[in-house]
Order: C-alpha cells, then sequence, then structure tokens
C-alpha cells in the first residue's frame, strides 16, 4: 500500500516526464512561438512551472531554491530579477524567455530530484504541518504541495495542447 507522501511522489515525477516530453525536439523557436497573441509559449509555460514548483518546493523545505544552488539562473540567463517565477510577468516578459529544450530538460531533473529528496524525509503526519498562517484556513503542507501539482499540471497540460498546434 502506497502512503500519501508516495502519491504526492509519483505526481511529480509525472509531471517532470511530462516536461521531457513536451519540449522533445523543439527548437527555440518552437518553445517561443505564442499559438495566439497573448497565448504563453511552451517555453516560458515549461519554464513557469517548474520555477513555481522549485520556490513552492524549496520553501517548505527550508532550502535553496535549484534555481540558485546549482546556478540555472546564470545558465538561463533571462533579464528578470533573480527570484522571477513568472508569477505578474507582462507579455514582454514572457516573450524575453528564450529558452533551449536542454536547458529546461536539465532544470527539470534538478528540480524533481530536489522534490524527490525532500519527499523522502517527509511522512504522511507531515503533511499536516502549517505552513501558511496567512491563508484561512490555515495551509499545510499537503494542501501546499497538491497546490503545486495542480498548477503544474494545469501548464503542463497548456504546453502539450500548444505543441500540438505546431
Amino acid at each position: 500500500m502506497s502512503s500519501a507522501t508516495d502519491v504526492i511522489g509519483d505526481a511529480f515525477t509525472r509531471i517532470g516526464e511530462g516536461v521531457l516530453e513536451v519540449v522533445d525536439g523543439l527548437s527555440p523557436d518552437d518553445l517561443a512561438r505564442r499559438i495566439a497573441p497573448d497565448a504563453n509559449p511552451i517555453g516560458w509555460l515549461v519554464w513557469h512551472l517548474l520555477r513555481v514548483q522549485d520556490d513552492s518546493v524549496a520553501d517548505v523545505a527550508g532550502a535553496e531554491q535549484v534555481w540558485h544552488s546549482a546556478e540555472w539562473a546564470q545558465r538561463f540567463a533571462l533579464p528578470f530579477e533573480p527570484d522571477a517565477t513568472g508569477y505578474g510577468q507582462s507579455r514582454e516578459d514572457v516573450s524575453a524567455v528564450r529558452v533551449t529544450a536542454d536547458l529546461l530538460v536539465g532544470y527539470a531533473r534538478g528540480v524533481t530530484e530536489a522534490t524527490h529528496d525532500f519527499l523522502r524525509g517527509v511522512s504522511d503526519d507531515d503533511l499536516d504541518r502549517v505552513v501558511d498562517e496567512r491563508w484561512d484556513p490555515p495551509v499545510t503542507l499537503g494542501v501546499r504541495l497538491v497546490s503545486v501539482i495542480t498548477d503544474d499540471l494545469k501548464h503542463l497540460g497548456q504546453a502539450e495542447y500548444a505543441k500540438g498546434l505546431l
């Protein structure tokens, strides 16, 4: 029988695998192409979902983001503040995310590995730990992880749809 943390880990594994599949075979131009004038391109969607996962998991783990610890921020060399995750970005900011599939794959592997490293130390009882008291009711670790999974899957689905239209 699987524990709740095993199921959560499986969801993050599937997200990581989905990222690898969606960027496979895409050029930087493909990754930057918008399927409609204001649609988010695949490269931005994947970068954003990875940034959200990295930022959120590092926060609840009390760890440094892979974005910084493995110097992905320097490798991507995006024209944003170092902690940018994509929230609230303008159309111009989204257009500035020009990346390669290799960059996204490398970062995805690092984020997935860091997520699993954290989850190995989490018990099912830990999922009830409050991690954010700014909400009513306060947010638990389990709820935060499910929120990240949900957000990641939405963006991954958008990226898969956009790839199908290329």
